[in-house]
């Protein structure tokens, strides 16, 4: 029985596990990236290459360490070089001495017969295409109810009463989550956690800011790579929402592009028109459409070097200024410190309160 295993993106693990134990295969969980992680994946990487490839690196090595012989991942489109990353990670792995298989799944909804394939080599228990169906529906259904209980937490912890709760009662329900077995027992363990969630002593009617936050989707979905952004933010008294989750990302690169990534295309097209890979059109699309429903400000996550990124970053002042909305930026890399990235948010927090009541004022003496 081949021994699996894949990127870690969050909570996503989660639903991978038991789609490829569903499967037929023994599935080695990718540890949470750590210093250890990271330390190894700089020291077999290019140094040009971005902050993902590096802790990826560093995550397969380790789970390579625990007895993995087979990587699943992702591939990609367009002008990103994150499409390339899989046979990079392969050929470093090969030169460092270790045999493995790497199986790389294209978007389905461009390359269906590549997601066949793979499908089909990942089948060690030989299971009927419905029961594949099935077991894939029942992967989907556990990834949905991760991400709403994600979102949920993002608005209880900046109106909970103790600092600390959300965290500690979100990292109990993911547990609930995990332990469900079959769809029944999935939707069950979901209710459960929005409810033990809901519970948390909160004040619903507390006046908060709201914070959207665009970006790469790697240092987007993994705490880890973004120093647990969301909660210092939360702790802070901001409600954020991030814009991607990988549901989302599933639907537009498996079936057909959602309403919402279309929306998202069309108002960044005045300003990028142009595909430029990875999620930088994404970013300045996401923006005017968090600043056109009212919210305070803007963070936008980036690996150092990340070139779509970039171009999105040197479009992004133009953006604030138009919809007069305030946007930090953060090139995350191996050199990003906890310390150094709160002390910025802490001002970036004060400047959105500050901007808030000044306008406040404003209605007030107009009114």
């Amino acid at each position: 029985m081949p021994k699996v295993t894949f990127p870690r993106m969050g909570e996503s693990w989660r639903a991978f596990k038991i789609l490829l134990e569903d499967l037929g295969n023994e599935v080695v969980v990718p540890p949470r990236p750590s210093k250890r992680t990271l330390d190894l994946g700089v020291r077999h990487s290019p140094e040009f290459a971005c902050f993902p490839l590096k802790i990826l690196m560093g995550t397969y090595l380790e789970a390579i360490e625990m007895g993995a012989d087979t990587i699943v991942t992702t591939g990609g489109v367009g002008p990103c070089r994150a499409g390339e990353y899989a046979m990079l990670h392969h050929k470093i792995i090969k030169d460092l001495g270790h045999d493995l298989k790497m199986i790389v799944f294209e978007p389905p909804r461009l390359y269906p017969v590549n997601f066949i394939k793979n499908i089909y080599a990942l089948n060690k228990a030989r299971v009927s295409i419905k029961g594949i169906i099935d077991h894939i529906k029942r992967g989907w259904r556990k990834l949905q109810a991760l991400d709403n209980a994600e979102k949920l937490s993002h608005i209880i912890r900046p109106r909970e009463n103790n600092s600390g709760t959300t965290t500690r009662v979100y990292r109990k329900v993911l547990d609930w989550i995990d332990q469900a077995n079959t769809t029944q027992q999935i939707i069950e363990a979901e209710a459960s956690a929005l409810e033990a969630l809901h519970n948390v002593p909160h004040e619903p009617a507390r006046p908060v800011l709201k914070v959207g936050i665009v970006g790469e989707i790697y240092v987007l979905l993994e705490p880890a790579s973004n120093l647990e952004i969301e909660e210092t933010l939360g702790d802070l008294g901001v409600e954020v929402e991030r814009s991607m989750f990988l549901t989302g990302w599933t639907r537009d690169n498996t079936w057909s592009e959602t309403t919402h990534c279309l929306t998202v295309k069309e108002a960044a097209a005045p300003y990028l028109p142009e595909l430029v890979g990875g999620h930088g059109r994404d970013s300045i699309g996401n923006t005017i459409l968090y600043a056109k429903r009212g919210f305070d400000g803007i963070i936008q996550l980036a690996p150092f070097t990340c070139i779509p990124e970039i171009v999105a970053r040197t479009i992004l002042p133009r953006v604030s200024k138009e919809y007069e909305i305030p946007i930090l930026t953060f090139f995350l890399d191996e050199q990003t410190g906890k310390t150094g990235m709160t002390t910025r948010l802490e001002a970036f927090t004060d400047l959105m309160r500050r901007k808030k009541n000044i306008h406040a004022a404003r209605i007030s003496l107009t009114g």
